[in-house]
């Protein structure tokens, strides 16, 4: 199956499970968007299986070299966890166990004590989210896993939204993605992105009714 292949099946995932919906949305940014996308929607046991197995196509298939996931608190910790039981049983894995890390939003005082759980974080890692917004979030994992003597590899998100952000008479000059990407000098890898979603309602009928509104907020806000 091709990359693109793959990407277009996760939009149709995504249609299906609810968690891609078009119409108009008031965004984080105070926008109205023409689609909204949320990952939380991921929901039961089989889509969020579904969903690691794309995660996992999706970094196979960037050919990053890694060692072990960490997911950010608080969405990043189920999204972690499940890929790296998906990318267990990857055919091109090789049988290969990868292991992951996640942080506590608090500090334990007891216990192990600390801000973080599961494997030591060591060798090159891949922190894996479901978007990227500010970038908030990929900041502070980049922090932990310096601080932990770990090399931060890549960010793996669901979604890229190919979106700039700002007022409208002050847009950056790149999107969020890019920003994170340019800040850490590390790739940002997705399993779709905005272009996969235009391409889908391209080839649709049941959903040409967007296609205008899609394009025009692209134009106007994207990359």
């Amino acid at each position: 199956m091709s990359v693109n292949t793959t990407r277009t099946d996760f939009v149709r995932f995504s249609l299906e499970q609810g968690v891609l919906r078009f119409g108009e949305f008031k965004v984080k940014s105070g926008r109205l968007s023409p689609y909204f996308f949320n990952a939380g929607l991921f929901n039961s046991g089989l889509s969020v299986g579904r969903l690691a197995q794309f995660y996992a196509q999706a970094l196979v298939d960037s050919g990053i070299e890694f060692d072990m996931l960490f997911g950010p608190a608080y969405k990043g910790i189920p999204l972690a966890t499940a890929t790296s039981v998906a990318l267990a049983q990857h055919p091109a894995m090789q049988g290969r166990d990868i292991p992951f890390a996640f942080n506590r939003k608090e500090a334990k005082d007891h216990g192990e004590g600390g801000v973080l759980v599961g494997a030591p974080l060591k060798g090159k890692v891949v922190i894996i989210d479901d978007v990227i917004t500010a970038g908030t979030s990929v900041g502070e994992s980049v922090q932990i896993i310096k601080a932990a003597g770990a090399e931060p590899a890549a960010v793996l998100i669901a979604l890229d939204r190919m979106e700039r952000a700002g007022p409208d008479d002050a847009l950056s000059p790149h999107s969020a993605v890019q920003e994170v990407a340019n800040r850490y000098g590390m790739p940002v890898v997705s399993i779709a992105s905005l272009a996969d979603i235009m391409a889908l309602i391209e080839h649709s009928n049941d959903l040409a009714v967007h296609r205008d509104a899609v394009a025009a907020y692209r134009k106007k806000y994207g990359v």
